[in-house]
């Protein structure tokens, strides 16, 4: 176990990166460019802030949101690795994987050029392969400038073909999510969860969400612009070895059924996730890797 002081002694950076208790007494990194601000907790290796200097923070997160070991933090950006929801054929396997609730190890520290970076690790371990019988090695960059830039590389240690599914679940902030308008998934084939999984076809205009959303974009390396006209802003969302997009939110009545999740903060939330899921789960042969980076920016409107 890193204590605080010993993460502050190898790997603090006067003025970019310290660690410091949290919410629920977990141990959060603090990160600080020339322009912007983050932290990461290193339970899930969870990105729950950025924010640049003098403005509203990107990042949705829940109030009712829970800190405790074994459960997921609510809002930011959650690591769901090896698996996207439910597991297919493990009912009893918990949601999204097992990444986003464990304990994270800090491997680096660094600032250079106006970017701070914090890297963060996790390996198979005995209770890992209860869950899931694979050798694996995790890598988390999580770089800070004027953009939020989150790097997750997996590499597969065991001695057969390894395949996972992958999301960086980004929530985004923003003022008014029935007057939020998405832009880059036009013409694009989705899976819709809330339609029994049947496969449709995304209009050409904008896309405006007026019920409950639930949709796996595939085949799409597109960026993604949500328009926000209430912040005067657009939050920019690219990505780079991600063959899939996922967009979300509970609206109404699955908000009030989330007991971490207020009732009414689907009304200033969306998901715009980067990811490999579905038709697209990523599928490595033993000593191979595979990188899958999530880039979070805005600009004025």
């Amino acid at each position: 176990m890193q204590t605080l002081q010993t993460l502050n002694q190898q790997f603090g950076r006067e003025g970019g990166v310290t660690f410091e208790t949290g919410s629920g007494g977990l141990v959060r990194a603090v990160l600080r460019s020339a322009g912007s601000e983050a932290q990461v907790y290193l339970h899930g290796g969870h990105v729950t802030h950025f924010a640049k200097v003098g403005e509203r923070p990107l990042l949705f997160m829940s109030n009712e949101s829970l800190f405790q070991a074994g459960k997921a933090i609510r809002g930011g950006v959650p690591i769901c690795w090896p698996w996207f929801g439910p597991r297919s054929g493990y009912p009893e396997s918990p949601m999204h994987g097992f990444a986003r609730t464990s304990l994270w190890t800090v491997e680096g520290a660094e600032m250079s050029g106006g970017e701070t970076s914090l890297r963060l690790g996790l390996k198979d371990t005995e209770e890992t392969r209860k869950l899931w019988p694979n050798g694996f090695w995790a890598r988390y960059t999580v770089t800070i400038s004027d953009r939020l830039t989150m790097r997750l590389e997996v590499v597969n240690t065991g001695q057969g073909p390894m395949q996972f599914e992958e999301a960086l679940h980004t929530y985004l902030a923003i003022s008014d999510i029935k007057s939020a308008e998405i832009e880059g998934l036009g013409g694009v084939d989705y899976v819709d969860k809330t339609d029994g999984m049947a496969v449709k076809t995304q209009g050409g205009k904008p896309m405006r969400i007026v019920e409950e959303t639930d949709r796996i974009y595939l085949n799409t390396k597109s960026t993604c612009t949500v328009r926000d006209a209430g912040l005067k802003r657009k939050i920019v969302v690219s990505k780079e070895n991600s063959e899939a997009t996922v967009v979300w939110n509970p609206w109404i009545a699955k908000a009030k059924a989330m007991a971490d999740f207020g009732d009414n903060e689907w009304q200033s939330m969306v998901c715009i996730e980067t990811c490999n899921v579905n038709a697209h789960a990523v599928t490595l042969a033993p000593g191979a890797s595979h990188v899958m980076t999530a880039i979070v920016g805005s600009q004025s409107l």
